[in-house]
C-alpha cells in the first residue's frame, strides 16, 4: 500500500548558480518534495516514531540548500541522497527545485529542475 508525504512550496533563500553574481546576490528557491513510504503503522499508532517527520525532512532541505552548488541538479541529487540515507524506509523520492529569479531575459515565474528516484528493489 502506497502512502505519500508532501512538502509543498518550501521557500528558501540560497546562493546557487554558474554565474558569480548568483553566488553573491542569491535568490529565493521553491522546493516541492514527494516521498513514498508506508504510513499505515503511524495511522494506527498515532506515534511520531512510526512515521517520517516532515520537520526532519524540512531541516535536510535547509541544510543542503546552504551548501553552494553551480547546478540545481547537484543540489537535488544531494537532497535525495541525504533524505534516503536518513530514512531508508522511503521507496521513492521526487524533488522539484525552482529558481525564482534566474538571470535570463524575459519575465518568468522561475526555472525548475526535477529529479526522481525509486529505491524499490527490482524483481
Amino acid at each position: 500500500m502506497m502512502s505519500k508525504i508532501y512538502l509543498e512550496d518550501v521557500k528558501i533563500y540560497a546562493y546557487h548558480g554558474v554565474l558569480e553574481e548568483e553566488n553573491i546576490i542569491g535568490t529565493y528557491y521553491i522546493i516541492n518534495l514527494e516521498l513514498h513510504t508506508n504510513l499505515w503503522k503511524a495511522a494506527e499508532s498515532d506515534n511520531l516514531n512510526d512515521t517520517i517527520s516532515y520537520a526532519d525532512i524540512n531541516s535536510i532541505l535547509h541544510d543542503e540548500m546552504d551548501i553552494r552548488s553551480k547546478l540545481l541538479e547537484h543540489v537535488a541529487g544531494r537532497i535525495i541522497t541525504k533524505i534516503h540515507t536518513c530514512f531508508p524506509q522511503i521507496d521513492y523520492l521526487k524533488i522539484r527545485i525552482t529558481k525564482t529569479a534566474p538571470p535570463m531575459q524575459g519575465e518568468m515565474k522561475g526555472a525548475s529542475i526535477e529529479l526522481e528516484k525509486s529505491f524499490k528493489p527490482e524483481n
